[in-house]
């Protein structure tokens, strides 16, 4: 299959993606979750996000620095394992609850963890190499990072879904990847328009608020209210689709099943 076809198989998976979604509302209560929580490690590690932007250079702020990674990661990572857990249970017809997907990201706690050890060595390892004054080092950072994020992208399906060890789980990771990744970048192109509308929808409201009101201070108020709410309901719209695709392509490259939610998409024109 050519670019282009994958990119058109990506999009319908995107697209299809915000029919489960809409099935099954639920699933971006994971994002919800893991953004407050994630808010909640920061201004305990902090005491304020703010903070963050002061970490300086040297051991002990390299060690906040590793932290941080760590603790986000980790957050992310148990919410998103959740999420991939009650999405295929859609796939296959069943009505997750939270608490089901709760208990398996629980489950796989100590995976989870491995994989946050990693990313956060490897994240400070790179912020370490980037603040070199040198090019190449930062161009050679800024390829290393790609491959990474490449590498790991499938990282949380696979620790979900798959009993196997933390050099295993990357290898797994990367194969996946291989197989899909004409329709990820489609799918990921999908998701970013299906995103920016949602945003730009949001900047348009905004605007007709604050003019409407005449540009007084409870317009501009109002106006901000509801870009706020219109980007917070774009990141959970986002970061739910994200994953659903995702994990779509994860059960069809790994299982070679086509989820019945995905009819629209021709998997097999993707080997």
């Amino acid at each position: 299959m050519g670019i282009f076809g994958r990119l058109a198989t990506g999009w319908r998976l995107a697209r299809d993606s915000m029919h489960v979604l809409r099935q099954e509302p639920s699933l971006a209560v994971f994002p919800l979750l893991s953004g407050f929580f994630g808010l909640l490690f920061l201004a305990a590690l902090f005491g304020g996000t703010s903070a963050t932007v002061g970490i300086e250079q040297g051991p002990v702020g390299y060690a906040a620095l590793f932290v941080l990674y760590f603790g986000t990661t980790f957050i992310a990572s148990f919410f998103n394992a959740a999420l991939v857990h009650n999405a295929r249970e859609v796939f296959h017809g069943r009505d997750p609850t939270l608490g089901e997907g709760m208990r398996v990201a629980w489950a796989h706690r100590r995976p989870l963890a491995v994989w946050a050890l990693a990313a956060a060595t490897v994240g400070v390892l790179l912020r370490v190499i980037e603040s070199s004054d040198s090019p190449v080092a930062r161009i050679a950072a800024t390829i290393f990072s790609v491959a990474w994020g490449i590498l790991t992208y499938f990282i949380v399906p696979v620790i979900v879904f798959e009993d196997v060890g933390p050099t295993e789980m990357f290898k797994r990771s990367g194969e996946t990847f291989k197989d899909t990744w004409g329709e990820t970048a489609g799918a990921g192109f999908g998701v970013g328009l299906v995103v920016m509308a949602f945003v730009l929808v949001g900047v348009l409201v905004a605007v007709l608020i604050a003019v409407a009101l005449g540009g007084s201070t409870i317009g501009l108020a109002g106006a901000v209210v509801v870009g706020a709410a219109f980007l917070l309901g774009a990141y959970l719209f986002g970061s739910a689709l994200g994953y659903i695709a995702r994990t779509a392509l994860y059960v069809y490259a790994t299982e070679d099943e086509q989820p019945e939610a995905f009819r629209n998409v021709d998997f097999s024109r993707t080997h």
